[in-house]
């Protein structure tokens, strides 16, 4: 290994290529051999020969498990797309491997980070500022230059943008990542290079890649959900839109059955879901 190089995961398993150059390979079939990681580069052996990929060239890292299509007969891999080619790998702890690649990929990254840029439905006036990136168990921690320190929980990310802002008056890639910070949505921006915001993004939605906004809510329901949306305590709803405690309780259930919102232990008390801050941002978009 090259000097400051040290090896992260060393495993038995199978890799396929699938994707070349952009173009679907056909007839493909797993190899067997061993799959091993630094913080450098990804080493793919096996009685073929050796295939290394740079992890500077990662752009997404996505996990399956209990798949059923024929070139997917193992219990689960990982698929990592490096410009326009693609690659599955099945070591022996698929979500392990994917975990120990973003951290390599990402961990002590510096990127732009502007928090909270939005808060509540509302534009904040926040800078842009140096962000340090580390990956924690479930999260993306940023430690901002400003003394301000930012957990995004991947299981709480709503919507992910990726966009192209000025930042410093120069056009860049901008992450615009929505989640919640003490049960009010909030919009951190992010910005870095392009295969920084790419497989950042890739991690940030692997807590739940499948939030939906197609939900058909009454106009009770969704002046609710804005209540919320904007920062209004649940034990305040029933005086901020003016129907009764046991309407609203109701309201509450119902929206938690769809998935909108989640209970707390307190009687009368939920936070947004994903779900529901997605549907009350599309509703201010469209304003």
């Amino acid at each position: 290994m090259s000097e400051g190089e040290r090896k992260l995961a060393d495993s038995r398993g199978k890799f396929v290529q699938v994707v070349e150059n952009g173009r679907k390979l056909n007839d493909v079939e797993w190899i067997p051999g061993r799959i091993l990681l630094s913080n450098k580069r990804l080493v793919l052996a096996s009685n073929e020969g050796k295939k290394t990929i740079s992890l500077a060239d990662v752009r997404s890292v996505k996990t399956r498990q209990n798949v059923n299509e024929a070139i997917a007969n193992v219990s689960g891999y990982v698929s990592i797309q490096t410009g326009r080619d693609v690659l599955l790998l099945s070591p022996a702890d698929v979500e392990g491997f994917a975990a120990e690649i973003y951290s390599a990929r990402l961990d002590q990254q510096v990127v732009l980070a502007k928090h909270p840029a939005v808060k509540g439905g509302v534009v904040q006036d926040a800078a842009w500022e140096k962000a340090r990136i580390k990956v924690g168990e479930d999260s993306v921690e940023l430690a901002i230059s400003s003394g301000q320190f930012v957990e995004i929980h991947l299981d709480d990310v709503g919507t992910i943008a990726e966009t192209e802002r000025s930042v410093f008056e120069k056009e860049r890639s901008v992450l615009e990542v929505e989640h919640a910070i003490d049960g009010t949505s909030v919009k951190t921006y992010l910005s870095g290079s392009a295969s920084d915001c790419a497989i950042l993004a890739s991690l940030l939605r692997s807590g739940d890649q499948h939030v939906e906004s197609d939900v058909e809510l009454s106009d009770d329901e969704l002046e609710v959900l804005m209540a919320l949306y904007s920062g209004v305590s649940p034990f305040e709803i029933p005086d901020f839109v003016g129907l009764d405690v046991e309407d609203v309780e109701d309201i509450f259930e119902a929206l938690a059955e769809q998935g909108v919102v989640r209970k707390k232990r307190t009687r009368r008390e939920v936070g947004l879901k994903p779900r529901g801050r997605s549907i009350a941002s599309e509703v201010i978009a469209d304003q």
